[in-house]
């Protein structure tokens, strides 16, 4: 007898919760995408925005609702944190509860994935010192002046961190966050 494709033993993240950041001009590909393929491997995931329950616009138009407000969040209640790019984390790196967050999930070595211009954010909290990174090649300057060991890849992984460059890196970004976060639960 075959199982199921929802079988939750066939569900590398059930269980997990990852919390996803979001806000107005957020690169649509790079929250979408990271978003469907979390839920896929059986992960909850929580889009948080400045004000809870309201509409962001993406770069490209498309539209989400923020599930949570960033201000009532925890790093304890997740697994995982993503920063997708586009404009939206050159605003939410100016919110001290952003910033603590992410070095909250530093703190407890929970990954923290971030691509594009996402990596403002990890830059600002003041994470990336000595870490392998890779990002937009506009923040590149950026990466290697707070202290990241900058590298032109599709997808690096050191310690607790991934980053990606674009959303052509999707695949690679999600398949190793996803493999990190499977580790990390067993």
């Amino acid at each position: 007898m075959s199982q199921s494709l929802t079988d939750p033993s066939e569900l590398p993240l059930a269980g997990q919760r990852v919390l996803i950041f979001t806000g107005d001009i957020y690169e649509d590909l790079e929250l979408w995408y990271p978003k469907l393929r979390l839920e896929e491997a059986g992960a909850t995931t929580v889009l948080a925005g400045p004000e809870a329950k309201a509409k962001y616009d993406g770069k490209n138009g498309y539209p989400c609702i923020s599930d949570a407000a960033i201000a009532d969040m925890n790093e304890s209640d997740f697994e995982a944190l993503v920063v997708p790019g586009g404009f939206m984390p050159d605003k939410l790196r100016r919110d001290p509860k952003v910033l603590q967050l992410v070095r909250d999930f530093q703190e407890s070595a929970k990954p923290i994935a971030a691509i594009c211009h996402g990596g403002w954010i990890p830059i600002s909290a003041g994470v990336y010192r000595g870490i392998r990174v890779t990002g937009s090649p506009g923040i590149k300057d950026d990466l290697i002046n707070a202290g990241g060991l900058y590298e032109d890849a599709s997808v690096v992984v050191d310690r607790n961190h991934i980053s990606s460059r674009r959303p052509e890196d999707l695949p690679d970004f999600c398949r190793e966050l996803i493999r990190m976060m499977a580790k990390k639960c067993r």
